[in-house]
């Protein structure tokens, strides 16, 4: 196999998304005369948190959506943004909202998810969103598993009946993902297991995956060793070494022994922000098509 050929795309995947997303919005704005639009609430400067806010801002232009970025100091208060989110979420123009996290360690995490319209909850913020999707009814799928769901279909990958090994257990990527794949719909139905980092011999459950999705946050955590040949390969992490950003997975040991793998970067993060944009569109059409 040639090096290249086993390496999965995430910006051709993306730009393909893209141009659905363009084609979809044009058709929205047809029947509505409004884009959809995206408001992105940030607490202090966080470097990585304005970083990601960029890039949903250049999301949104490739797609011809409208984007607002409503930047607050860190010294804003939890009623302040509590009565920001409130605006938002009774501005009929504002199809979806997201709340960009860390927040200042005075504010109560908590109270802003509940705070968020469940309706305009576009990254599954809002814990009534979560329950859906552990229900199995969800409305929106959080962005970054469906990023990953994504990969799966449109490479092709059988899911069904396979057993896929999450390594990480966030609320963000770990649970979400898993609840995703459990789902009795095409594409999923898989067999899930879920490893974090109190689970003993991690290696013994990483070469049984059809599927390995590393999402702990910890570099280089999947070794060649760990991954037995023709295994599925999903690198979910982004931690920063030497100003560089690397995933959960040893590239050089495990790309070789992969079926199908994806890069750190350009891999799964590209693919995030497009399912961003498709959340806006589906809470937009819901919202004034209904």
């Amino acid at each position: 196999m040639n090096r290249e050929d086993n390496i999965i795309k995430g910006k051709s995947i993306a730009d393909a998304i893209g141009e659905e997303l363009k084609l979809d919005s044009a058709q929205f704005f047809q029947k509505t005369a409004m884009k959809p639009k995206l408001s992105v609430v940030i607490v202090g400067d966080d470097p990585a948190a304005l970083f990601y806010v960029r890039m949903i801002e250049k999301s949104c232009q490739k797609v011809n959506f409208d984007f607002e970025k409503h930047a607050l100091s860190g010294q804003t208060t939890e009623e302040q943004l509590l009565d920001l989110l409130d605006q938002l979420n009774k501005d009929r123009a504002v199809h979806g909202i997201i709340v960009q996290t860390p927040l200042p360690k005075p504010i109560n995490e908590d109270k802003i998810r509940e705070a968020l319209s469940p309706a305009k909850d576009v990254d599954c913020f809002n814990p009534v969103n979560m329950g859906k999707l552990a229900m199995g009814n969800p409305d929106f799928l959080p962005c970054t598993p469906d990023a990953v769901f994504e990969i799966l279909k449109r490479e092709k990958i059988e899911v069904e009946g396979k057993h896929v090994v999450i390594v990480g257990r966030s609320s963000v990527v770990g649970k979400p993902l898993a609840l995703i794949l459990l789902l009795k719909i095409p594409n999923a139905n898989a067999t899930v297991t879920i490893c974090h980092s109190r689970t003993k011999d991690l290696a013994s459950f990483t070469r049984k995956g059809d599927i390995v999705v590393a999402a702990a946050g910890s570099i280089r955590l999947i070794k060649g060793e760990m991954i037995k040949e023709g295994t599925i390969v999903i690198d979910v992490g982004t931690n920063e070494e030497e100003g560089k950003l690397v995933g959960d997975v040893d590239f050089e040991e495990v790309s070789p022994l992969a079926s199908k793998i994806t890069p750190v970067p350009g891999g799964v993060g590209p693919i995030t922000n497009m399912m961003l944009m498709k959340n806006t569109l589906l809470a937009a059409e819901r919202q004034l098509l209904r």
